[in-house]
């Protein structure tokens, strides 16, 4: 049996979730991963009343849809990120305050906390999401970059995360980093790094997303290979990128995404570079049986066209894996 194909709810937050799981439905998805901001999935109000949670599944499952999993990127980029004006824009007010960057930090981190205990009450078992980076302006190593201040930032998600971990131990759920620019891991290095930081603790694990890879030049096929036994969840999202030199690189020229003198850009399923079933196959191997989840970016296309033309098309790619030797009805005893 193919996995499910969800749709992550973060580009959608606009919406009413009602209103979007009517839509997703007539698309033809399986599910909903349904994001910690507008009012798609409130952890403080899912931790506070239990009729809170019972109507977030009511409303999945009067269209037909499942939920499997909640991400709370948004939170997460402020435990280890170096707090500025930009956050408030992204944070709940309870989780901004006053905006003290250590007050902020640590409002954050309690939040993650409540988040792996409202996924518990809604009974799903993985949160996907980000965990921000105290060295990701380090990135570029000039002036030069003493190795004592990359390993001093591994200990620091180290130090702000395994207390959140230890709350999604208890509540028996499993955090999913997005592998991203801007995070603490961002291509297979820097993740294996992250995973070596947190003493390899299986709470820790990845939501696969190979956008961010391939115009970067890392082997997303190479990260399912590597990390297998770690991905708890995946998104399926396109990016195109140019075969020719542009007036902007891989870092973007502080240009708009859309703009035509980018290298690189998100493109819906199928109309980047991104080869899935190459992906599907991978995923085949590590055993992965969890939903696809599509994060729908394309800032050239109608959404409501782009998400019904992806979920298609990753339902076409899909496959699961072969049982059987496909010459075992030749073999002789």
């Amino acid at each position: 049996m193919a996995r499910p194909v969800t749709l992550f709810t973060g580009q959608w937050a606009d919406l009413p979730l009602e209103t979007l799981a009517a839509k997703a439905a007539s698309w033809g998805f399986d599910g909903l991963e349904l994001a910690c901001w507008g009012d798609h999935f409130e952890v403080d109000k899912a931790l506070g009343n239990d009729s809170y949670v019972r109507s977030r599944r009511d409303i999945l499952e009067q269209h037909g849809l499942k939920v499997f999993a909640v991400s709370n990127h948004l939170v997460g980029q402020a435990v280890c990120d170096r707090i500025d004006e930009r956050h408030k824009s992204i944070l709940p007010p309870r989780v901004w305050g006053d905006g003290k960057p250590d007050g902020v930090q640590r409002r954050a981190a309690e939040e993650m906390m409540n988040t792996a205990r409202a996924a518990k009450a809604l009974g799903v078992g993985v949160v996907p999401g980000f965990t921000g980076s105290s060295i990701w302006h380090l990135l570029y190593s000039f002036p030069p970059v003493a190795p004592s201040m990359i390993d001093a930032g591994f200990r620091d998600f180290a130090d702000r995360w395994n207390p959140i971990l230890d709350a999604f131990d208890e509540a028996g759920v499993r955090f999913a980093l997005e592998v991203h620019p801007t995070e603490i891991a961002f291509d297979v290095s820097s993740a294996q790094r992250a995973v070596d930081a947190v003493n390899r603790r299986p709470a820790f694990g990845f939501n696969y997303d190979p956008s961010h890879f391939g115009y970067q030049g890392v082997d997303y096929v190479g990260f399912i290979e590597r990390f297998g036994d770690r991905i708890y969840h995946a998104h399926m999202k396109d990016v195109w990128w140019s075969d020719v030199p542009k007036q902007s690189g891989v870092f973007g020229g502080h240009l708009d995404f859309g703009h035509r003198e980018r290298y690189w850009d998100f493109r819906s399923i199928g109309r980047g570079k991104i080869d899935f079933e190459e992906i599907v196959r991978a995923l085949n191997r590590v055993g992965y049986a969890g939903p696809l989840s599509i994060e729908w970016e394309d800032g050239g296309m109608d959404r409501e066209f782009g998400a019904r033309e992806a979920c298609a098309k990753i339902k076409a790619t899909d496959f699961a894996p072969s049982r059987v030797a496909f010459d075992a009805a030749f073999a002789r005893e």
